[in-house]
C-alpha cells in the first residue's frame, strides 16, 4: 500500500537540549555566556591584566552553569515538595452533616 500526498512535519519529537542544557535553560545559558565575554571586555578595558579579566569572566560563566544544572534538576517548572504526611479531613460532606 502506498501512500499519497505530502510528509508533514510534526515539530520535535524529543524535547529540545543542547550539551547538557534543556529547554529554557538553553536562553539562561546564552545569557550568561554573554555577560561572561562582556564582563572580560570591560574588566580588561579597566585593568590591564588580561588574566585577571579571564578569571573574572570564568567565575560569573562556571557560576551561571552551576546555577542551571541546580535548577534542571528541580525541573522545568518551579514546584513546591512538601514533605511529611497530610491527613485530609472532612475532603467529602457527608449527607448527614
Amino acid at each position: 500500500m502506498t501512500q499519497s500526498g505530502f510528509q508533514i512535519f510534526k515539530g520535535l519529537q524529543k524535547p529540545l537540549e543542547f550539551m547538557g542544557i534543556r529547554g529554557r535553560f538553553l536562553l539562561i545559558a546564552a545569557g550568561t555566556i554573554g555577560a561572561g565575554f562582556l564582563s572580560f571586555l570591560v574588566s580588561g578595558f579597566f585593568t590591564d591584566n588580561k588574566l585577571i579579566s579571564f578569571a573574572i569572566m570564568i567565575i560569573i560563566v562556571g557560576s551561571g552553569y552551576g546555577l542551571i544544572r541546580i535548577k534542571q534538576k528541580q525541573g522545568l517548572h518551579n514546584k513546591k515538595i512538601d514533605k511529611g504526611v497530610f491527613i485530609y479531613k472532612k475532603l467529602f460532606k457527608s449527607p448527614l452533616d
